[in-house]
């Protein structure tokens, strides 16, 4: 008998949750996108590798009723049908990057509601509606070495990688007490070359000093491709011991 995946990913337009959404389309897994605009591209995979693929156009720096959305739809899902259930919190956002003081409150308060609020929302949507499956149940948050280490500029996203950090160790905590309770990981996925990058690489140095640093992680080939960082997160999504650690690195040792 095959195994069924549900897979919940936000952020799966570009970049490596792009990435991710392609190597996701194999037969067996049912997989949700959660993204500001569909890609027809995917679709049209999903439907030549005969695998069931929903894309949800939705704004996670309002994520109060994407919430909402998705725990209706979960719950209206065959408790018994799926052997494995995950979300994956990918969507992220550098804002605009500059000092604190000289930052626009609108672009601050964006970042903080897609990198933390909405994760943590999708997170709790996620576990209340999938409490009674039968389904081995994950969380994935892609987090960030910024989330580790302080970046002048970075406030927001700093921020924002933090708090997914700590609030995925408390929830580790509370499902480790639960019957059927999830495993959860922050996941740092390496440094990889999206548009996040570019967007570093052409911010103003006098406003973000640390721009140099990243335009030599590409100059020296660096950076691992969306592709490539997509399989390396997928890999640690598999491991059997994923979960043993929520805060963690995709270079840790197995």
């Amino acid at each position: 008998m095959s195994t069924s995946h549900l897979i919940l990913l936000t952020g799966a337009s570009r970049g490596m949750g792009r990435a991710m959404a392609e190597q996701l389309l194999q037969p067996g897994n049912v997989l949700v996108c959660l993204s500001r605009h569909s890609v027809a591209e995917l679709s049209a995979a999903a439907k030549a590798h005969d695998v069931s693929l929903e894309q949800w156009e939705a704004d996670l720096a309002d994520p109060v009723p994407v919430a909402a959305r998705v725990a209706e739809w979960l719950g209206q899902q065959d408790a018994q049908a799926f052997d494995h259930a995950t979300l994956i919190n990918n969507a992220g956002t550098i804002g605009d990057p500059r000092p604190l003081a000289a930052a626009d409150a609108a672009s601050l308060a964006q970042a903080m509601r897609v990198g933390l609020e909405a994760p943590l929302l999708l997170t709790s949507a996620f576990l209340r509606a999938t409490r009674d499956w039968r389904a081995a149940r994950k969380v994935l948050n892609i987090s960030s070495g910024l989330g580790r280490n302080a970046m002048g500029s970075q406030a927001s996203y700093c921020a924002a990688k933090a708090g997914m950090d700590h609030f995925s160790r408390a929830v580790a905590l509370e499902e480790a007490a639960a019957q059927n309770g999830a495993r959860i990981v922050s996941l740092a996925p390496g440094v990889i070359d999206t548009d996040m990058q570019v967007q570093l690489r052409a911010t103003d140095p006098s406003l973000f000093p640390d721009r140099t640093r990243f335009v030599n992680l590409q100059a020296q080939g660096l950076l691992d491709s969306p592709a490539t960082a997509a399989g390396k997160v997928l890999a640690y999504l598999a491991r059997p011991d994923f979960g043993s650690n929520p805060v963690a690195d995709v270079r840790d040792a197995a």
